[in-house]
């Protein structure tokens, strides 16, 4: 019994050191759009802050900084890292339609209408595995006011890189 205990132990801490050099391995960051221009306080703060580096061309990014997950984001991350498949279900899926190949292409897939709101995530843009995420609603939609919500998203996003 207490080697079974001492083994979950192992594996609890092996899948937290697991998680935190995922994190690690996380150098540029790529924005998403986001309602009320929350994108642009976000992306001020983690670069003033040295977090990561924001880049302008999702195509360099590490990892996606995004405020919901699903099936859009999944269409935004296959035109920024598609994920290799077979060919037969290449050839599926070209057969469907080519026009509407990510979110940077269809724009109606990016809306911020019905987003959850106060919701962050940090999404590696090749395994497409959710790094991070924390939930902060701001107050209002003042600049100000999501100036300090950015803040709050990226202390938080610093400390538990450090814990890790």
């Amino acid at each position: 019994m207490k080697a079974m205990k001492r083994l979950l132990l192992a594996l609890g801490c092996s899948g937290a050191l697991l998680c935190g050099a995922d994190m690690a391995a996380v150098h540029s960051v790529y924005v998403l759009p986001m309602s009320q221009g929350m994108d642009q306080f976000l992306a001020n703060r983690l670069a003033g802050e040295h977090v990561f580096q924001v880049v302008s061309d999702p195509k360099l990014a590490d990892a996606v900084l995004t405020d919901r997950i699903g099936a859009a984001l999944n269409a935004t991350l296959d035109g920024i890292a598609p994920i290799a498949k077979p060919a037969a279900a290449d050839d599926k899926d070209a057969k469907k339609d080519p026009a509407v190949k990510n979110t940077l292409d269809n724009p109606a897939l990016s809306s911020t209408f019905g987003r959850g709101k106060g919701t962050f995530f940090l999404v590696n843009a090749k395994s497409r595995e959710v790094l991070w995420s924390t939930f902060e609603v701001p107050k209002d939609t003042t600049a100000g006011q999501l100036d300090r919500t950015a803040s709050d998203i990226v202390s938080r996003l610093i400390h538990d890189l450090k814990k890790k």
